[in-house]
Formats: C-alpha cells, sequence, structure tokens
C-alpha cells in the first residue's frame, strides 16, 4: 500500500509547477527474480519521449494547463479517442480529461477543500456495527450508525446500504476500524447524487479509520493464485473474473487510511481480486493516509471515481488488475496547507516480486484528471512489468509526469501492447526502463 495526499490548487500553483523536472528518490525497481539486472530475457527496446510524440499518439508535453480548468478540476481539452470503439464499457467522450464543463459529475456528493465528519450529528445511532455478519442485513436509509472495531460480512450474506446512511467509525475506541466484505459476500451500497453514503470517522484526520476491503474470486498473479488480504487475512484470488461482489454508488469514504504497522496501512476502497460483475461508479476517498483506490489483482471495472487529498498514491494497481477505468479523478492539494506530502497520482505495478508474473497487469483507462501537489515525484508511474491503455488524459502539478521504469514495461509500449494516445503533460516523460 502507499500513501496519496489530495486537493486543490489554484491556476497559479498549476503553472508553477510545471517548471519542476527533478528526479524522485523512491524505492529502487530492481527486478527481484533476477540477479539485479533489469531485464533478464535481454535489453530493453527502450521507450523514450519521441515515442510518446509520435504523431499517431496524439501525445503533448511541457503543456501549460493554466487556463485549461474554470473551476478546481472541472476543465477539458477537445480531441479525444473514440473509447466505445475501444470496448463497450466505455461512453463516447472524445476529450481529453474526466470533468468537462457541462457535465460535473462531481458535484453535490464529493467534498473538495471543505471538512467532513459525521453530517448526522444531531442524530442518535440506530446501532453500533460490530463482529460478524452471517445473514442477510438492510440498514435503515438516512439514519447514523457507528462502526465499532472490524465489521465483516462472511461468506453467502448480503450487507445493504441505502442512500442517506452515514458510519461512524469510533476512532477512539482503541479498535481497529474497518469494513470487510469476504469472498462469496456482497456489499450493496447505493446512494444518489443529492442524497450519498458517507462513510466518516469521529476524528477528522486521515487514518482515523481502515475503510472498506472487498475480497474476491477473480484472477491474482500472486504466486498460487490466491492471497490474503492485508487487513483482516481474508482470502481473495481465484479464476471467476465475472465474480459479483455486489454495489458502490455514490459512496465517499473520508479520513481512512488506519496504519496498523508500516507495511499495513488500509486504503480508502481496496479491491482484491475483486471481479468484473462488481459494479463501482460515483465513488469518493477523502482525506486518507494511503492510497484513495487500490487493486489488487481482479478485474473489476470502475466509472466516475475521485480520489481527493489522500496522503499516498491517489490510485494503485499490482497483482496483474485488468479492469477498465473511466472519468477517474486525482487532485492533491499543496503540502504548505494540507500539513503533509502526497506521493503519485497513479502508481501502476504488474508484480513486485516477479514482473513477468501472469496475467499481467493491463487495465485500460480513458478521461483522466490527475493533477499533483508539487515537488518532483510522478504523477503516472508505470513500473513492476505492468502493461497499460491510458486514453484522454490531463496530467499536472508534478516533476515528472509520467514514467515509464523497468524494460518489460517500456518492452509493452514500444511494441504495441500498451497504448498511451491523447494524453496531455505539464512535465516531458521520465524513462528509466532501460537503466
Amino acid at each position: 500500500m502507499k500513501t496519496s495526499n489530495l486537493k486543490f490548487l489554484s491556476m497559479a500553483a498549476i503553472s508553477a509547477m510545471i517548471a519542476f523536472t527533478s528526479c524522485d528518490e523512491d524505492d529502487p525497481t530492481d527486478n527481484p527474480n533476477t540477479d539485479g539486472t533489469e531485464n533478464p530475457d535481454g535489453e530493453a527496446t527502450g521507450y523514450s519521449s519521441e515515442l510518446f510524440q509520435a504523431e499517431a499518439n496524439h501525445n503533448t508535453i511541457n503543456f501549460d494547463f493554466s487556463n485549461t480548468f474554470s473551476n478546481l478540476f472541472v476543465g477539458t481539452i477537445d480531441g479525444g479517442a473514440d473509447m466505445p470503439s475501444v470496448n463497450s464499457f466505455f461512453t463516447a467522450a472524445a476529450y481529453q480529461g474526466a470533468v468537462s464543463a457541462d457535465n460535473n459529475w462531481t458535484a453535490g456528493w464529493t467534498l473538495t477543500t471543505e471538512e467532513g465528519g459525521d453530517n448526522k450529528a444531531d442524530q442518535e445511532a440506530v446501532e453500533t456495527l460490530t463482529g460478524t455478519l452471517s445473514e442477510d442485513k438492510t440498514l435503515e436509509a438516512n439514519k447514523k450508525y457507528m462502526l465499532s472495531g472490524d465489521y465483516i460480512v462472511e461468506t453467502g450474506a448480503t450487507l445493504t446500504i441505502p442512500e442517506g446512511v452515514t458510519i461512524v467509525a469510533e476512532a477512539d475506541d482503541d479498535k481497529v476500524d474497518y469494513i470487510l466484505i469476504q469472498q462469496g459476500a456482497k456489499i450493496v451500497a447505493e446512494g444518489t447524487a443529492e442524497n450519498p453514503i458517507v462513510m466518516t470517522a469521529t476524528k477528522k484526520e486521515a487514518g482515523a479509520w481502515g475503510g472498506i476491503h472487498i475480497c474476491g474470486k477473480a484472477h491474482s498473479n500472486v504466486e498460487g493464485g490466491t492471497g490474503k488480504s492485508e487487513i483482516g487475512d481474508a482470502t481473495y484470488g481465484g479464476n471467476d473474473d465475472a465474480d459479483n461482489s455486489g454495489v458502490l454508488k455514490y459512496l465517499r469514504i473520508e479520513y481512512s487510511g488506519y496504519a496498523f504497522d508500516s507495511e499495513h496501512e488500509a486504503n480508502g476502497f481496496t479491491f482484491y481480486g475483486v471481479g468484473n460483475g462488481t459494479t463501482i461508479e460515483y465513488c469518493q476517498a477523502y482525506k486518507g493516509s494511503d492510497d484513495g483506490f487500490e487493486f489488487f489483482g481482479g478485474s473489476v471495472n470502475v466509472k466516475n471515481v475521485i480520489a481527493v487529498s489522500c496522503s499516498d498514491d491517489s490510485f494503485d494497481w499490482t497483482e496483474g488488475w485488468n479492469g477498465n477505468g473511466q472519468f477517474m479523478v486525482a487532485y492533491q492539494e499543496a503540502e504548505e496547507s494540507l500539513g503533509y506530502d502526497c506521493d503519485c497520482l497513479m502508481e501502476c505495478d504488474n508484480n513486485g516480486d516477479n514482473f513477468a508474473a501472469t496475467p499481467v497487469a493491463h487495465p485500460t483507462l480513458a478521461n483522466l484528471t490527475l493533477i499533483g501537489n508539487g515537488g518532483s515525484k510522478q504523477g503516472i508511474r508505470l513500473r513492476a512489468g505492468t502493461q497499460a491503455s491510458i486514453y484522454n488524459a490531463l496530467v499536472a502539478g508534478k516533476g515528472m509526469c509520467l514514467t515509464t521504469e523497468t524494460a518489460e514495461t517500456e518492452d509493452a509500449l514500444v511494441e504495441g501492447t500498451s497504448v498511451l494516445n491523447y494524453i496531455t503533460l505539464a512535465t516531458d516523460i521520465t524513462c528509466k526502463g532501460a537503466e
């Protein structure tokens, strides 16, 4: 897991950050399954700025974004790939960026810079959610519930959360608060734009509680094909990429990212081997102390998702995730006002223990707006053998807006297995795969 913080920068701040080009001193990308050489199968062909800017790719570097966004992250650039021709998951949106001025799908249910927390402070909680759920349960709409410790939805059970529900983690009770959905269980949490579901904590600070963890039966490229969740030690993985773990819609998670130790920090939304029968739409991770959204393998698709001021990576994938994603926003507030730094806007791995592990991570993503909080770190960081097809993206606010860091990743770009089309960056790309 990682840590990414986001919020909102003025147009002047975005323009100023375009000047940053220094290198990041982050962890190495040596393949752990080799003797230290970067590519055990031979030298990388080598990706380059020239290839990135080939005419057929429609990509742009060193772009001045100062006049792009009319309101925080709202704004697009005309011209983009015809995504329905790529596959039927995608909505037609032939522009670069996630939020157009005539369709601000984030309005009304997301937070930007304002304070979150218990929005039903004047209500008594209906009950406290804790322990295990072994049979179907439906919460009451527009009511408040407390969360104390772990709340585990066991195989065969469904937790249904209607619109307007607020769940408040008791961050002061010396328990680790999180919701875990086991393999074969479901969560059906469907809010509305006017009346979203809110999951928050009694402490209005990043890391107050542990977020949502969903374990499915879709693939993972960990050794043996199955693993255990970092939080809750639940089994995930398998071979059912159409597995259905339920629905998350118009759901905001605030102040997540509880740190169990230096190696185990909870994200906002964590998807372990989640299948594409699951629906993830209109979800926000707000001011968490680890990643906003993290994918451990699986094939789950996401649409209209936003990560704001999470202290590690806004979006993170590993273990072979190959789902689709469209209309994705990451926004990081400047460290001076937020109080902590942020890492990548997207950290993208295949498998950190074996770069060539199969099935290889290869999501297809379109219509992204990724705005960082300055400094020399990465925007989109492609490494550890990942492949990716990314279209219609705007990336600003990072010293290295796009990096390619392993030979396997760069070979896929050179060979055309991976695709980067209609991408506009505030900086040049940085290629490290052939080092």
